[in-house]
């Protein structure tokens, strides 16, 4: 299936969730923001968030600093 992941068209299995789109990102081990059809999915529920055919996510990275 297809889904919008931060402006760019991305093929990804069908009922893939938002943690194992992470990891297929390589941003399983990041602190991340995740926004599913403008909506925050909280971190307690990555595993369990399955997305749908033309969802648009958002992942922004944590930056730290001073």
């Amino acid at each position: 299936m297809d889904i919008i992941l931060n402006g760019e068209t991305v093929a990804v299995g069908d009922g893939i969730t938002v943690v194992a789109l992470l990891e297929q990102q390589g941003l399983g081990a990041r602190r991340v923001a995740v926004e599913v059809n403008g909506e925050i999915v909280p971190r307690g529920r990555h595993a369990e968030h399955r997305l749908q055919p033309g969802d648009r996510i958002e992942i922004v990275h944590a930056l730290g600093g001073g």
